[in-house]
């Protein structure tokens, strides 16, 4: 049971890596975009 609850732990732990990851790309692009549209 132990072995499970680190493995399931480390997929947890990539998972959120990944989603942190997507959240600050999205992040620079919606300001890329807020400071595109704010110029025209």
């Amino acid at each position: 049971m132990y072995a499970s609850m680190v493995s399931q732990m480390k997929a947890i732990e990539d998972e959120n890596r990944r989603l942190k990851k997507m959240f600050a790309e999205l992040s620079m692009q919606n300001d890329l975009l807020k400071e595109a549209l704010g110029k025209k």
